[in-house]
C-alpha cells in the first residue's frame, strides 16, 4: 500500500469522466470501490468533492487516496480463483445504478454453467441479491474465452426491457480484435448463414447454405483501425446480428481469424509473433443500450492484460481506437 498522492489531469485528458480518468491509471480499482472512495471524500479534484460523472480538465489535482497492489491489478481467470464471487464482481464493475448493472467479465470466465463447470456469472450474481431476494439476471452473454462488456438487470422488469432491446436490435455492441493478415477493403460487411456443429472439442459454427436446416442469416461489420505490415490488424467488429461465436466465425471466414482463436483460426504453419500470447484477442469494447429509466447506457471496457501486452508489442496506440465505432 503506498500514502496518499497527487496526479495532474494532463492537456489531453481534458474532458474525460472522472471514472474514466480512474479506470486508465487504476485498472484494477472497481467501480463500485470508487463510488465508496467519492462518497467519503478521500478522492478529491482540486480539493472538493467530485462525482464519478464529473469532467476534467487540464491542471487539476486529483488526490488519490491509498490503494493496494491488489486493487490496481486488472482481474484474470487466475487471479479471481482466491477471491470471494461478490468481490470478483465488484472489481468488475463498470456501471451500477437501480437498474442495471455493467461488468467487465475477465477472459476465461464463463458467463452460464457447463460441463465441468462450478463458478461463473451467473451462479456469481447470487451475491448480489438484494434484500427483496431478488437476483439479478442475465440478459446477454459473451463467450467464456471473451472478456469485455456485459449488462445485467437487477429487476424482472429491467430484465424483460434489456431482453427486448437486443431481440429487436435496439443495441450498439463494438468489439475489439486482432487478427492475421490485412483485410480488403479496410472496411466492410460479412453476410453469411451460420448452423451449429458438434465436435469432440465441444459445438462450433460453420458457414452453411441459405435454407439449410438450422442455418441462421448472420451480419458482421469490421473495419480495420491500425495494422503491423501485412501481419497483423487490430479491427473494430460489430455483430448486427447475434449468433453464437459470430465474429469468430466471420473473422476465419473472410480469411483473417482471431488471433490466439483455438476453435477458428485456421491458417497452417502461422508463426506467432513473439511476445504476444497464445489466448483469444476478442474484446466487447463497447456497448449503447437503451436504459429502462429512459435515454441511453454507454459503457465502454478496457483491454484485457493479454492484449494490453499485445498492443503495448505492436505499438498500438488505445486512442486511436476510442472513435473506431464511427469507422463503420
Amino acid at each position: 500500500m503506498v500514502g496518499v498522492a497527487t496526479r495532474t489531469v494532463e492537456a489531453d485528458e481534458t474532458g474525460m469522466r472522472l471514472d474514466r480518468w480512474f479506470k486508465a491509471h487504476y485498472p484494477g480499482l472497481g467501480f463500485g470501490h470508487l463510488q465508496k472512495l467519492l462518497r467519503s471524500g478521500q478522492i478529491r479534484v482540486d480539493g472538493g468533492r467530485v462525482q464519478t460523472s464529473t469532467r476534467l480538465n487540464a491542471g487539476q489535482q486529483v488526490r488519490i487516496p491509498p490503494i493496494t497492489p491488489d486493487e490496481n491489478r486488472p482481474q484474470t481467470a487466475g487471479t479471481i480463483k482466491s477471491m470471494t464471487d461478490r468481490d470478483v464482481l465488484q472489481g468488475a464493475l463498470l456501471h451500477e445504478d437501480s437498474q442495471v448493472l455493467v461488468f467487465n467479465k475477465p477472459a476465461g470466465l464463463a458467463v452460464q454453467g457447463g460441463s465441468g463447470l462450478t463458478r461463473h456469472v451467473d451462479s456469481m450474481l447470487e451475491a448480489f441479491t438484494d434484500r427483496q431476494g431478488r437476483k439479478p439476471k442475465l440478459v446477454h452473454r459473451l463467450d467464456r474465452d471473451t472478456a469485455g462488456v456485459l449488462v445485467v438487470a437487477r429487476t424482472r422488469t429491467a430484465a424483460a426491457y434489456l431482453a427486448k432491446a437486443f431481440k429487436d436490435r435496439e443495441t450498439r455492441k463494438f468489439y475489439w480484435s486482432l487478427v492475421a493478415g490485412v483485410p480488403r477493403p479496410n472496411t466492410g460487411r460479412i453476410s453469411t448463414y451460420l448452423a451449429k456443429t458438434e465436435g469432440p472439442e465441444g459445438d462450433r459454427m460453420r458457414i452453411a447454405k441459405h435454407g439449410e436446416r438450422g442455418a441462421d442469416h448472420s451480419v458482421s461489420n469490421y473495419a480495420v483501425v491500425d495494422k503491423v505490415a501485412q501481419k497483423l490488424s487490430w479491427l473494430v467488429m460489430q455483430p448486427v446480428t447475434g449468433r453464437t461465436h459470430q465474429l469468430r466465425a466471420h473473422a476465419a471466414h473472410i480469411g483473417h481469424p482471431i488471433v490466439g482463436d483455438p476453435k477458428y483460426f485456421n491458417i497452417e504453419n502461422w508463426e506467432f509473433p513473439g511476445g504476444i500470447q497464445n489466448r483469444l484477442h476478442l474484446l466487447a469494447r463497447r456497448i449503447i443500450i437503451p436504459h429502462p429509466d429512459g435515454g441511453k447506457l454507454d459503457v465502454t471496457a478496457p483491454l484485457p492484460p493479454h492484449m494490453k501486452q499485445s498492443w503495448a508489442v505492436l505499438g498500438f496506440d488505445e486512442s486511436s481506437g476510442e472513435d473506431a465505432a464511427d469507422l463503420i
